[in-house]
């Protein structure tokens, strides 16, 4: 049988870009999803996605330079940047505690100035984020997966993993299709991180999240009108995304029921959409929701909300890649780089508070 260098279970952003950069590097590498390329019953389906420097722990800021970096390499191969730079305003109940790059707290009285079409409560706090922006997340999961075939990688999809196992170094991979064998396993499966990791029970909860997106078109929407935000509610963290690259602005919530992911994400309600199209409207006073469109995906959360990257314990051959909990998105190339680093036994001490070792013993 065939023994690959790599093989990677999951082909959304994370196990793309893992599938990229390492073939990249002439390694061979097997990537296998269980649904057809595009699909919508995990996180990484839909047109944008927000990147920001601001975050809570300056434990982030490496990761996120990578991120920013790699953004850049991936625009300068594809021939046009996927990141949009259009600021950010982050306003919180109580006191803002976010960090990092050169953003800085802003009074209520320099928001008409650095969002003018952007209406978050007065009393609230906030952080501005000059280097915040949006990434066009469909068109680098396209890129992603297109780089990794042109570079001699391997990609399945529809093929159902049953299972995987390690012996004398060598993983063997059980799916519908077939046996496959690797000497390096890369676990990147999404909302199905618990059915392929060996996690103490509930580590991970997977959520049923909802967007909207507006029409296009709406000059009030764009930047420098209009630029990424967030506000801190009692019912969940609302995002939202200003009109860019062709896609109207955008809004969510940090928050959702827990969902099967064996089960079809259910499409929003009528009433759901409707809420969220109200918050769009109650934030960016004037902006136009008529006809706009509201989507399903799911969020895997875990408990400090931080990734799992890294080795697991126990079987060094198995490397996993859960960039999860709703903020995973934006460091695609940055996972790509760490698992194939990873993978070529390059290590990466600057990934240790993301360690897998929280997963399989209390925390």
């Amino acid at each position: 049988m065939r023994v690959h260098d790599a093989i990677v279970l999951g082909l959304g952003i994370h196990g793309s870009a893992a599938a990229y950069e390492l073939a990249g590097r002439g390694v061979d590498v097997l990537g296998i999803d269980r649904f057809p390329p595009g699909h919508r019953r995990g996180s990484s389906h839909g047109a944008t996605r927000m990147i920001r420097r601001a975050y809570p722990s300056e434990a982030w800021n490496q990761l996120v330079d990578d991120a920013y970096r790699g953004w850049e390499r991936w625009g300068r191969a594809a021939g046009a940047p996927f990141v949009h730079r259009t600021g950010g305003l982050y306003a919180h109940r109580g006191a803002a505690s976010m960090q990092g790059g050169r953003s800085a707290p802003a009074p209520a009285s320099r928001w008409s100035s650095l969002a003018p079409s952007l209406r978050p409560p007065e009393h609230y706090a906030a952080v501005h984020d000059p280097d915040a922006g949006v990434v066009e997340a469909a068109r680098a999961l396209a890129h992603a997966q297109r780089g990794a075939l042109a570079a001699g990688a391997e990609l399945r999809f529809e093929s159902r993993v049953l299972g995987w196992t390690v012996d004398d170094g060598l993983v063997t991979v059980r799916t519908d299709r077939g046996t496959e064998q690797a000497e390096r396993l890369v676990l990147a499966g999404g909302p199905w991180a618990a059915q392929l990791l060996p996690a103490r029970p509930g580590y991970f909860e997977v959520w049923r999240i909802l967007t909207f997106t507006a029409p296009s078109g709406q000059r009030i929407a764009r930047p420098p009108a209009l630029g990424c935000f967030s506000v801190d509610l009692p019912e969940g963290l609302v995002f939202g995304l200003p009109e860019t690259a062709g896609s109207g602005a955008k809004i969510g919530i940090d928050a959702g029921a827990v969902w099967d992911p064996e089960q079809p994400v259910a499409p929003p309600t009528a009433d759901e959409a409707a809420h969220l199209a109200g918050l769009l409207r109650r934030f960016v006073p004037g902006v136009d929701t008529e006809g706009g469109d509201a989507v399903a995906c799911l969020y895997t959360m875990t408990p400090d909300r931080r990734f799992l990257v890294g080795e697991l314990p126990g079987a060094p051959e198995v490397l996993v890649a859960a960039a999860c909990s709703g903020h995973g998105f934006k460091f695609g190339p940055a996972i790509g780089e760490a698992v194939a680093d990873l993978v070529e036994h390059i290590e990466r001490p600057d990934l240790d508070f993301l360690s897998p070792a929280r997963m399989v013993s209390p925390s």
